[in-house]
């Protein structure tokens, strides 16, 4: 699903600085929406907020008890685009719920743009949208200021318009759901990584057709990678095959069918009752959202075929890509005990 902000348009934006508070760090409030009639501005600052956003998976609210009124974000969101009035006074309490949320003395400070947006096309459809973005890394810049023949120089530091840490954008689509949501989140690899999405937020993935692709090839993945081997004796060629098998049924088929899909690339039934078994547990226990029917992302499918490696290293002296017919490979076991693999071709390029 295509985000397009063509012709989008700000209606509303407001700034706020929000501090660490377990640093002792303070929120500071504006008091008034900003009024930007500059257009070249304008244009900056749609650049900053909404070029990063062009991936195709989704995110929804969520509550502990599956309660949406419980999530403050969800509901501050959810009045702004019923009273477009009191959007100053929902993006302070959106502030108020990102500064409650800073419980790890590592999430820096920063400033937080609240923006209501019109006119965004998400697939084929028309919404309102908001945004909510989080900057947090200031840069030095030299400005140069020429008067008549002279020049003087002037440091200064500010955004980086190509660099957004944080932000999400609340699309005003499936509302008794809880939204669809896209965010950006640079984090790092520490405790405090998750902050954004799962402190502030309260995100989860969205059952669509984008998570239904990625989730199930995750599960395929997992399975022949690491439960496989516990169960049946597979050599790793084994391995390769099955996942080269699953990408491949995923890139010639429009539509997912899980029965469909466990016969074409396992073939035997203890294997994929097997698989059954290991993709039912997975989904318990990850709370994955699977289906047994669904269209086929093309750009879940590019991207989780990445990970899906096709190179079988023997010891450090070979790689060997596994791209074809498993048939023309062979393993075997000398007399001395030195294992080996035979390989067939017609020609060598």
């Amino acid at each position: 699903m295509i985000i397009d902000f063509s012709i989008c348009n700000i209606v509303a934006m407001s700034v706020h600085e929000v501090g660490n508070k377990t640093n002792n760090g303070q929120i500071y409030a504006s008091i008034q929406s900003l009024n930007i009639e500059d257009e070249n501005l304008l244009s900056l600052l749609q650049h900053y907020f909404l070029k990063p956003f062009t991936q195709q998976e989704f995110w929804q609210f969520t509550s502990s008890n599956n309660d949406l009124g419980l999530n403050p974000v969800y509901t501050y969101a959810n009045q702004i685009f019923s009273n477009h009035s009191g959007f100053h006074v929902q993006s302070i309490n959106i502030a108020k719920q990102l500064y409650e949320s800073t419980n790890h003395p590592n999430i820096k400070d920063g400033d937080l743009f609240v923006v209501l947006l019109n006119n965004v096309r998400l697939g084929e459809e028309m919404c309102d949208a908001v945004g909510v973005f989080k900057s947090e890394q200031k840069e030095s810049f030299i400005k140069t200021n020429r008067k008549g023949k002279e020049y003087d120089l002037t440091a200064d530091s500010g955004i980086n318009i190509d660099k957004l840490d944080k932000g999400c954008i609340i699309f005003n689509l499936n509302e008794e759901t809880g939204f669809k949501v896209a965010i950006i989140d640079k984090a790092g690899r520490g405790a405090e990584a998750n902050y954004w999405k799962d402190d502030f937020l309260q995100l989860k993935t969205c059952a669509d057709d984008y998570n239904f692709t990625r989730n199930f090839l995750g599960v395929t993945k997992a399975y022949v990678t690491q439960q496989l081997q516990e169960e049946f004796e597979v050599t790793k060629a084994d391995q390769i095959d099955l996942l080269n098998k699953s990408v491949n049924y995923f890139k010639e088929n429009e539509r997912f069918v899980a029965e469909d899909f466990a016969a074409t690339v396992f073939e035997d039934k203890s294997v994929i009752q097997s698989f059954q078994q290991f993709k039912s547990n997975m989904q318990h226990d990850a709370d994955l959202d699977l289906a047994d029917g669904f269209d086929i992302n093309i750009q879940a499918v590019k991207k989780q075929a990445k990970v899906f490696k096709s190179v079988l290293k023997l010891d450090k002296n070979f790689h060997i890509y596994i791209h074809g017919n498993r048939n023309l490979i062979e393993r075997g076991e000398d007399e001395s005990g030195k294992k080996y693999y035979k390989i067939y071709f017609d020609k060598e390029e």
